[in-house]
């Protein structure tokens, strides 16, 4: 389902792109030079389809960049609640390691062989065949 939408969306704007690119072929030149608009020495010519390509694609970059530095505080405390969890499971794992050798033997019950908690293994409390 996700690829069909996908291919619903891309196709699209693919086909506009396309139609685009092909009706505005003529050149543009963009200056850089903000004192000297007659002669500019920082100056590009290139299609205006490709000046817009560059142009959008230079926005998702900045949005991009702009949402990821937004997102460090929730990265940074995942980093960190994923370290605090790691050292509580080897904590635990300590404790339970502890407790099982510090538990006497005689406390332990014996399990016969072939009986299950409820009985016979294979069946449940009312005797029935699992």
């Amino acid at each position: 389902m996700r690829k069909f939408l996908t291919a619903l969306i891309v196709i699209p704007l693919g086909l506009l792109l396309v139609v685009f690119a092909v009706t505005n072929r003529h050149f543009v030149t963009v200056s850089f030079d903000p004192f000297l608009s007659s002669d500019p020495s920082l100056s590009v010519t290139l299609p205006l389809f490709l000046l817009l390509i560059l142009v959008a694609a230079l926005g998702v970059l900045a949005g991009g960049c702009a949402v990821w530095l937004g997102q460090r505080h929730w990265r940074r405390a995942a980093r960190w609640n994923d370290a605090d969890a790691r050292a509580a499971r080897g904590e635990l794992a300590d404790l339970r390691a502890q407790m099982a050798a510090a538990k006497p033997e005689s406390q332990r019950l014996p399990v016969a062989s072939g009986v299950g908690l409820y009985g016979p293994i294979g069946r449940d409390k009312q005797r029935a065949t699992l």
